[in-house]
């Protein structure tokens, strides 16, 4: 431990954690470092050996216990039943069936659709209709729950988002920051996700900064292309609760602006900070003309049309693609935007980025 780390330890007590626990937990369990990071910081935020010991051995019985692996759904849906209740760690999503009116919540590693939800914790917790959220969830079994004639027993009786509570966070950070040189909060910044800053020089330090942007500004537009495996899906998957990565393939109008017309439900940009695409090359559902009309105007203003209504949202829009070959060769046969659909390569369009990575 550096004194930079100890400087962390002084001025930010409670909420700092080691990256190598979550390296190593990470490795036994598939589930976002943030996750990861909201159980260590609850119990692992210390200097003190023996309390990250003692604080490592609650977090590992808290999932072995609550984290529900594909492989162990049925174990755990036998316990709900068995206890009548139990406390999972799982992501949950929720759809309204129109036909029903009616809303249903769907455990992702528990396999289980038709879950029952209140609307007000729908109301609460928007998110969770754009994309779904990691969540503490007390889930309860009630054999007599007939739903249109079928069996729908599982009940979401509570639901606890995995994320910093405290409206005073910013605040406070704010405040610590005067604490910290320019290059030390830097490297502070880099090693929160993940980077030991001592390994990289200036401009690098720069470049990885710059990924964070679209999570501190609103309506921030950054497109990153370059070779696989060099993590520029990373941040967007791993380190904030408030950013969602979307596949290419999976987007449409409807869930990226208005997910439900007539109720008026705002889509993925109202929901999230961030919403991150990844591979470019599959966003063929918004390579048309209309799609591309309206990620333009958002781009440009924060605000969309449907219908005859003017829409705004925060949203930061983030496109992550594949370069194959090197920047030399790319540069000398095509250019630089090749990862995007023919139909997006559009001047209008690329004008609209804040950014290129």
């Amino acid at each position: 431990m550096d004194d930079l780390d100890e400087k962390a330890l002084e001025h930010f007590p409670g909420r700092v954690v080691r990256k190598d626990l979550v390296n190593n937990l990470k490795g036994q369990m598939n589930v976002p470092a943030y996750v990861l990071e909201y159980l260590l910081g609850k119990y692992c935020a210390s200097a003190d050996g023996q309390v990250i010991e003692a604080g490592l051995r609650e977090v590992k019985r808290i999932l072995t216990e609550h984290y529900v692996r594909p492989d162990q759904a049925e174990w755990f849906k036998s316990r709900v039943r068995e206890r009548g209740s139990h406390r999972v760690i799982d992501k949950v999503k929720v759809r309204l069936v129109e036909t029903e009116d009616k809303y249903w919540a769907s455990l992702i590693n528990l396999q289980i659709d038709r879950v029952h939800i209140s609307e007000e914790l729908v109301r609460r917790y928007e998110r969770l209709l754009g994309g779904g959220i990691w969540a503490v969830v007390e889930l309860t079994y009630d054999p007599e729950l007939v739903h249109k004639g079928e069996l729908r027993p599982f009940v979401i009786q509570e639901l606890r988002p995995i994320q910093l509570a405290g409206g005073n966070l910013l605040a406070e950070v704010r405040e610590k920051r005067t604490h910290f040189s320019r290059n030390e909060w830097m490297d502070l910044l880099l090693r929160s996700v993940g980077l030991e800053p001592g390994a990289l020089p200036q401009r690098l330090k720069m470049l990885h900064l710059s990924r964070l942007i679209p999570l501190v500004e609103n309506n921030y537009n950054l497109v990153e292309f370059g070779p696989r495996g060099t993590g520029k899906s990373y941040v967007y998957r791993e380190i904030s609760p408030y950013a969602i990565l979307v596949s290419g393939g999976e987007v449409t109008v409807p869930s990226l602006f208005i997910s439900h017309v007539g109720r008026g439900r705002i889509g993925l940009v109202g929901l999230w900070d961030v919403v991150a695409f990844d591979e470019v090359a599959g966003l063929t559902r918004l390579a048309n003309p209309q799609a591309i009309n309206l990620l333009k105007d958002y781009m440009e203003s924060g605000s969309f049309s449907r219908g005859r209504e003017e829409i705004s949202a925060l949203a930061a829009l983030v496109f992550i693609g594949n370069i194959n070959i090197d920047i030399e060769t790319t540069l000398r046969t095509s250019h630089l935007f090749t990862p995007f659909p023919g139909e997006m390569q559009d001047l209008a369009f690329l004008d609209r980025f804040h950014a290129y990575l």
